[in-house]
């Protein structure tokens, strides 16, 4: 569905005419020809995000404007998942894990002694990239997203223990020209393909950064591990805290 191409650290997916909705330091809705995930090198700094886009761009030779990404994962632990007119594009790294602690014992070892929020700036993000060939309104691109969301968390909750990272980001895209769908929830067939493709995309990011039981990735390297805690990550953090909760009266 994409026309995908990575340069210099730069992973471009390009389908003319599409209109996105983004999270992120570009967020919001935005009709462009392409979508960008762009690695950041280590101790990255800058503050002006939106003309650091642009020069990695230019520098990777894409031309066209979209919304970007930032991440600490190099794009060649990017991974692609297709299916009935969906794509999705994941790179995923967990240097800097999120736990929302439930009480149960799972949670509270995930969370261990704390968070390490107070660190450099973090370098893993779970990103994602969701495309579809189907033609929705915004409200319905809004509910793609949520629903792309919801998939990565049940993912990365099944295969590490936490929820997501602190940064992460998802860029979704619908194609003006196609058949037009109403909706993309999960009980239609946009929202079931993504769901799917979300999955897998991630499960493969993870398996090519991480490098598997085998602890060595696809490039002969030794892989990082997942880590087990917070407290054993570079960067995280533990959501803490007790919220007054009260019936809603008339």
């Amino acid at each position: 569905m994409f026309e995908s191409e990575i340069s210099a650290g730069v992973l471009c997916a390009r389908r003319p005419g599409m209109r996105w909705l983004a999270t992120g330091f570009s967020g919001g809705y935005e009709t462009a020809d392409a979508a960008y995930n762009v690695t950041v090198p280590e101790g990255f700094d800058r503050t002006d995000l939106a003309e650091y886009v642009a020069e990695r761009r230019e520098r990777a030779g894409f031309e066209a404007a979209g919304p970007a990404m930032l991440t600490g994962v190099e794009q060649r632990h990017a991974r692609r998942a297709r299916l009935d007119g969906v794509e999705v594009v994941a790179t995923t790294g967990v240097s800097n894990p999120a736990v929302l602690p439930m009480g149960g014992e799972v949670t509270e070892r995930r969370a261990a002694d704390g968070d390490r929020g107070d660190g450099p700036p973090r370098t893993g993000t779970v990103n994602l990239v969701v495309g579809t060939t189907r033609a929705l309104a915004d409200g319905a691109l809004a509910t793609l997203l949520s629903t792309a969301v919801e998939a990565k968390t049940a993912t990365m909750l099944a295969e590490t223990g936490f929820t997501g990272t602190t940064s992460d980001a998802v860029v979704v895209g619908s194609d003006s020209t196609g058949e037009t769908a109403a909706f993309a929830g999960s009980a239609t067939p946009v929202g079931r393909a993504a769901r799917v493709c979300v999955r897998d995309a991630v499960r493969a990011s993870l398996a090519a950064r991480y490098g598997g039981e085998g602890g060595v990735d696809e490039s002969g390297d030794s892989g990082d591990e997942i880590p087990e805690s917070v407290s054993a990550a570079d960067y995280g953090v533990v959501s803490r805290g007790e919220a007054t909760v009260s019936r809603v009266d008339g």
